[in-house]
């Protein structure tokens, strides 16, 4: 310092009579300020080497080794505007752009003439989904530059944003989520380090239930920045939509800690608390065997979110199971196939349905749910109701001879023989002697029927392997049966009444009417 001052003081004596004042205190004045010059020459010059050491750590792509250089330059000379641009240039090749805009900002007034302070500027705005900003630098080139060649770039990826942006806005109003996804991916091409960009995607993917995608984008957001709010709430609702709801509160919550005017995160959160309170007043009220009240509470739980495809599946199941208790058979069958739409792996919504078509007694869609049952599940039960289900089937297609007679599996013997006697004088041909051809066969085939209905289940045997489902020949007909012979015996024979011929049957006997 002595040796600085020393030099200002030993100049020109010519020069000192001309510079330095009467008043010593002028005099200490002046000294000082000549000093305060000279230092802040000195500042420049090493600025300046700083700078230089930096450009050339830039030149071979040692960014972060560069950084602390420019820094140090900006630290010693504050006003000098290209310090700014050269930082500004070395955050974005790090693509860290909000620090890159903020010292192009201060590039661009000290020096509002900066065409690269403005390109820059305009480049950090794309990247940032800054769209406002970035037409107001690109304007601001094309004032310093009209020709605009320096621009080109940045005006074409400008106008595909802008493009891009607009058409996804209008997508998510319309909940057009495969578009937003679609447009996003175009922004992305022009601005891929884009978190606005990214984020857009990623909570439109969660919508569209492709959960892991969503979350990947998500988790690489917050590996950059822990207290993304964004990206915790795209997060809470990949959980939220895979039915994880209490975690997905918590998700909420965090964000609006972070954020407390993060208005999608408070409605996600109010949706979330809402469908879980009517889930669990649902299933309280079916605990205590309220199934009206549940699957009203149900009903109302499946209004909160369209969009919730897993718990809305598991609302649907469970309104069924209330349903069924109901006896409401075929409503609880169109719920399990709701669920089964939005969640065709839902073991539990197959066995419903299963049992529920088994109820009534449709066994050809009850054994294809429980095949596919046994494809999810292959356990010993599962392989039996499918047994069970092949078995009833079977004996579904069989003629039922309990329906021909009109009498319940229950029926005694007493009851067998009246039912018969009854449809035996109902259908013999003899008394439609007048009708029509096709008349007349119907009512041969269903006397015959009636004929084979009585000797099956008349012979206890027989009825017992009939109730079985064991194989005779009870679809073929009974061939060893002669319903004539059935008749004759079970009336007797002639003497008295009046006398009918067996016209349109094989033996051709007669019987008459007591």
């Amino acid at each position: 310092m002595a040796d600085i001052v020393d030099e200002v003081i030993n100049m020109d004596s010519d020069e000192n009579e001309e510079i330095l004042p009467k008043s010593t205190e002028e005099k200490r004045l002046i000294t000082l300020q000549l000093l305060y010059a000279y230092e802040q020459k000195n500042f420049y010059r090493i600025a300046e080497l700083k700078k230089e050491n930096g450009n050339q750590l830039y030149k071979i792509k040692q960014y972060r080794s560069a950084l602390p250089l420019y820094t140090e330059a900006i630290n010693l000379c504050p006003n000098a505007a290209a310090y700014y641009g050269n930082r500004a240039a070395c955050y974005m090749m790090l693509n860290k752009y909000e620090e890159a805009l903020e010292d192009v900002r201060k590039c661009v007034q000290l020096d509002p003439k900066s065409v690269r302070g403005y390109i820059r500027m305009a480049k950090c705005s794309m990247a940032l989904g800054d769209l406002m900003t970035a037409e107001y630098a690109i304007k601001k080139v094309q004032e310093l530059q009209p020709e605009g060649s320096g621009i080109a770039n940045e005006l074409k990826s400008f106008e595909k944003l802008k493009q891009f942006e607009g058409e996804a806005v209008k997508a998510y109003e319309k909940k057009d989520f495969r578009k937003v996804v679609y447009c996003m991916d175009r922004c992305l091409d022009e601005a891929p380090t884009c978190t606005k960009y990214k984020l857009m995607k990623a909570e439109c993917l969660a919508f569209l239930g492709r959960y892991q995608e969503s979350q990947e984008i998500a988790n690489g957001m917050l590996h950059i920045n822990k207290s993304n709010a964004d990206a915790i709430y795209v997060r809470g609702m990949c959980l939220f939509y895979e039915d994880n709801i209490d975690s997905a509160l918590q998700h909420f919550q965090q964000v609006l800690r972070l954020a407390p005017d993060h208005k999608k995160a408070m409605d996600m959160y109010k949706r979330a608390k809402l469908l879980k309170k009517k889930k669990e007043e649902g299933n309280e009220a079916y605990k205590l065997c309220r199934f009206q009240d549940a699957c009203k509470l149900y009903s109302e739980a499946l209004e909160i979110d369209p969009l919730n495809r897993k718990t809305n599946a598991k609302l649907f199941f469970n309104r069924a199971t209330a349903l069924a208790r109901l006896t409401k058979t075929r409503e609880a069958i169109s719920d399990c196939t709701a669920a089964l739409n939005l969640d065709d792996a839902y073991l539990k919504a197959l066995l419903r349905r299963a049992k529920c078509y088994m109820d009534l007694g449709d066994f050809d869609e009850a054994v294809r749910d429980y095949e596919k049952v046994c494809k999810l599940d292959k356990s010993r039960e599962n392989k039996k109701l499918l047994q069970d289900a092949k078995f009833a089937l079977k004996k579904s297609k069989r003629k039922d001879y309990y329906k021909i007679l009109g009498v319940g599996r229950n029926a005694g013997e007493d009851e067998i023989k009246k039912a018969y006697k009854k449809r035996a004088l109902i259908h013999h041909p003899d008394r439609h002697v007048n009708a029509t051809e096709d008349e007349k066969k119907e009512q041969e085939k269903k006397f015959k029927e009636v004929g084979e209905a009585y000797g099956v289940l008349s012979d206890p045997k027989k009825k017992a392997r009939y109730d079985n489902g064991q194989d005779d020949d009870y679809d073929g007909g009974m061939s060893d049966i002669d319903p004539s012979q059935v008749f004759q015996s079970f009336f007797g024979g002639a003497g008295h009444g009046q006398e009918f011929s067996f016209g349109g049957m094989p033996s051709g006997f007669t019987f008459q009417f007591g």
